[in-house]
């Protein structure tokens, strides 16, 4: 049996060259959503009453459910988003649409068009929260963010060293 030592030059990512860079860079294309990426952006969307079932960020679709009445959603929206959250105006527009449906006798009121027009403008809203999380995360930036935050190793030619 023979043991062989082998040494190797490894470099940081600012020690590659440019073109070094630009390679591994490609190569960590995905580093930062080859996993559930989107899980935050769906927890909060159920935590105020929103499930979104389905979506795709490329082609710009999403499918959402609400989970609870709509004003019951709006109204978690409220106490949960910031003034400034598209979410909360969006929320605080519904309520105001719906306070001025006229109601029968019983108190009720027939919400049923506003509240479709809620889930969706609601899922879009979300959609474009998953768009721009996910245009950041395979950002060129964050993908040096990532690299260098790990210390990840490379070879001479921007290959990952492992």
């Amino acid at each position: 049996m023979e043991i062989i030592k082998r040494e190797y030059k490894v470099y940081t990512f600012d020690e590659l060259t440019e073109e070094a860079q630009d390679r591994a860079i490609e190569k960590q294309a995905d580093i930062n959503v080859d996993y559930e990426w989107w899980d935050s952006i769906e927890d909060d969307a159920e935590q105020i009453g929103l499930s979104i079932i389905e979506f795709n960020t490329y082609h710009r679709t999403v499918k959402g459910k609400l989970l609870n009445d709509a004003i019951d959603v709006a109204e978690a929206i409220i106490r949960n988003h910031g003034e400034d959250c598209d979410t909360y105006k969006l929320a605080k527009q519904y309520i105001e649409d719906y306070e001025a449906l006229p109601q029968d006798e019983d108190g009720w009121r027939d919400s049923e068009e506003i509240d479709e027009e809620f889930e969706y403008a609601l899922s879009q809203e979300y959609l474009s929260m998953l768009i721009k999380d996910y245009e950041y995360l395979t950002s060129r930036e964050a993908i040096i963010e990532t690299i260098v935050a790990n210390d990840y190793r490379f070879t001479e030619d921007g290959n990952l060293f492992s």
